[in-house]
């Protein structure tokens, strides 16, 4: 594996050599292992030109806790405030060697812009609407542990599905792993085309909760929306799509609830949901880390390292 810029690159073979290592790095992270020697002599560049909490410090502690040198750059800590390109940033962080760059960036593509011009192998942390690969990963592997595999589950994604590059990602590789994909949300959040991603538009939470399996509930993401204002109120926004305890309680017995952080507590979920037997939220930050620590071995094609290391 070069790059991982798209959720399309994730073939199933992949995505299972992923989802039994990230499973012992799991494991050895319980048993409180937090030092591997994987990536002794590498070098991590983490990018990030929008906030992060979850990513930026999963990626930053998968490559410590590999023992590679891992550096940290903020969009206002870079020369880019001084009117340098986002190309030539790159192409001078790429001359002091890192073997992957990590990055986060608000312009759709440009992950693909910019590998071009660099050596490094580059990982697309989230670019605008587009795309957000690890993501996708942590969430196909959470449901996968759960349910052992996603051949013919249906899962909902609800929110805003059109801004969405988690949407996006998940889609795609749950389709890719078999699993059929519905959307639910306020009008001007759905896709005009919904099969032209591979998924189906439900209509109501009735509907979401007779089929869905598993639920990946979405925030609103007000940063994309240019100030348009498409629905009266946050709370109104609750009221109508927001996952409580009587949605909850709606949901099929086994059927288990995700979001990919951060998430308003009393807007697409409430404590009830957080909480919940039926939650697992947490889980998805816990396994991030191990996916996130076995995708910097695969590009640094440290993967058989990383196997003995965690046996």
């Amino acid at each position: 594996m070069e790059h991982l810029i798209s959720a399309e690159e994730i073939s199933r073979e992949r995505f299972y050599e992923i989802y039994r290592l990230s499973r012992k790095v799991k494991k050895a992270l319980k048993e409180d292992r937090k030092k591997f020697s994987v990536l002794r002599g590498k070098c991590v560049v983490n990018l990030f030109f929008e906030p992060s909490t979850r990513t930026r410090s999963s990626f930053e502690k998968a490559g410590k806790f590999l023992s590679a040198d891992v550096i940290n750059i903020t969009a206002s800590a870079s020369s880019l405030k001084k009117g340098e390109s986002l190309i030539d940033t790159l192409k001078n962080l790429d001359m002091m060697h890192p073997d992957v760059i990590v990055l986060r960036h608000p312009c759709e593509g440009a992950c693909y812009t910019v590998k071009r011009f660099i050596n490094a192998s580059i990982v697309n942390a989230g670019d605008g609407r587009h795309q957000h690969p690890t993501q996708a990963l942590l969430d196909a592997v959470t449901l996968t542990e759960y349910f052992e595999n996603l051949e013919g589950k249906k899962i909902a994604i609800i929110g805003d599905i059109v801004n969405s590059r988690v949407a996006r990602s998940d889609a795609i590789l749950f389709k890719t792993l078999g699993a059929e994909v519905f959307v639910y949300g306020p009008s001007p959040y759905m896709p005009r085309f919904p099969e032209a991603i591979g998924v189906k538009k439900l209509s109501s939470f009735e509907e979401v909760a007779e089929i869905s399996d598993a639920v990946v509930l979405l925030r609103i993401q007000l940063e994309r929306q240019n100030a348009r204002k498409t629905f009266p109120s946050l709370r109104e926004y609750a009221e109508l799509y927001g996952m409580n305890k009587k949605r909850l309680s709606m949901l099929k017995k086994d059927a288990v609830v995700l979001h990919p952080g951060p998430f308003n507590r009393g807007v697409e979920l409430n404590n009830d949901v957080v909480m919940s037997e039926k939650s697992l939220i947490f889980n998805q930050v816990e396994t991030g880390l191990a996916v996130r620590m076995v995708v910097l071995s695969l590009l640094c094609r440290r993967k058989e390292r990383l196997e003995e290391e965690v046996q």
